[in-house]
């Protein structure tokens, strides 16, 4: 249950202010600490801004989404990413970014990882090999970087690999509706509407803000609306009983900020704005967590050969942890 969940507990937030405020300490953070040598200006002109990180995030989270859109299984390209795997990879991806700088760890690297681990946790299952067949560029390289950040990965989600997602309310809803509200003639033709939402939801910061079953409301009920039909009497009379009210204000109003929040998704950046703050980007970045630098070539040729991941499993880094054995509600 959503309720007594790590993602309730310890993954959604009270509200935006809140979001900010830690993104822009892990943004003060990173600089504190490679910039303790700097001027104030200085740090200006070398460091990131909160802003620009939370640019370079909102650009990525629209790359992880077309990324999970044009997956193909090169063995069989009618296989596509499972939408449960997108969802949760995108949580992975939000989450991750709370705590961390993109300064430290580059948003392309993490964005292919959590796409990697969320197919493992939502049973979508594909070798690491074939998965690098979607990525581009050197894909020796890719595996490399996917299986030397994975274990930084769950780490900073501190193994709460779980996730709790819209796509079982809705269904909820829709068989509640076929049954107790016939004034909604054929509930099916809502699903695309629905999926579009679903898809836009991922892309705010409305899934670290709310539960499922509310983001699943403020689908089905905007689905409605584009066919110019509503469900007022539904939401307010059958779903939520005269002993319920009390609930109904609450609820009417997070669908209401969630709505407000998928209408204003931000676009991906401009190409012009990406490549500036992406050449800042690779100024300023950790080297040691840099897969083109010297430091961080230096620290990989360490490790004793018992210790690096074997890439031939498809489950490969995680069987000592045990990765392999937990599934989302959504796998089964």
């Amino acid at each position: 249950m959503y309720g007594s969940s790590t993602q309730f507990r310890s993954w959604t937030f009270k509200d935006e202010h809140e979001l900010k405020r830690l993104r822009v300490q892990a943004n003060a953070d990173f600089i504190d600490k490679f910039g303790a040598d700097m001027t104030a200006e200085q740090r200006m002109q070398h460091f990131l801004t909160a802003e620009e990180e939370h640019l370079m995030v909102r650009s990525y989270e629209h790359s992880l989404r077309d990324f999970c859109k044009k997956f193909r299984d090169p063995r069989d390209g009618r296989i596509r990413m499972l939408p449960s795997a997108t969802t949760t990879a995108q949580h992975y991806f939000k989450r991750f970014y709370i705590y961390n700088s993109v300064m430290d760890y580059h948003p392309k690297e993490i964005l292919v990882t959590c796409v990697y681990l969320a197919c493992k946790i939502e049973e979508f299952y594909v070798t690491i090999n074939d998965f690098v067949h979607n990525v581009r560029g050197d894909k020796k390289k890719a595996i490399e970087i996917i299986l030397n950040n994975e274990l930084q990965l769950t780490q900073e989600l501190q193994f709460n690999l779980i996730i709790h997602q819209p796509f079982r309310p809705v269904e909820g809803l829709l068989i509640d509706i076929k049954t107790r509200f016939p004034q909604l003639h054929d509930p099916e033709r809502l699903r695309p509407y629905i999926e579009d939402f679903l898809e836009r939801v991922n892309l705010t910061d409305a899934i670290l803000l709310y539960s499922p079953g509310q983001i699943a409301l403020a689908a089905v009920t905007t689905a409605v609306s584009r066919l110019g039909e509503n469900l007022d009497h539904y939401v307010t009379d059958i779903l939520f009983p005269e002993e319920q009210k009390h609930h109904l204000s609450v609820l009417i109003e997070a669908v209401r900020k969630i709505k407000k929040m998928v209408k204003n998704t931000e676009p991906p950046l401009s190409d012009s704005v990406k490549k500036e703050i992406e050449a800042k980007l690779e100024r300023c970045r950790n080297q040691q967590n840099n897969p083109n630098s010297s430091q961080y070539r230096a620290n990989y040729s360490e490790w004793d050969d018992e210790d690096l991941p074997i890439a031939s499993s498809p489950f490969s880094g995680d069987v000592s942890m045990g990765v392999e054995r937990i599934r989302s509600p959504s796998a089964y």
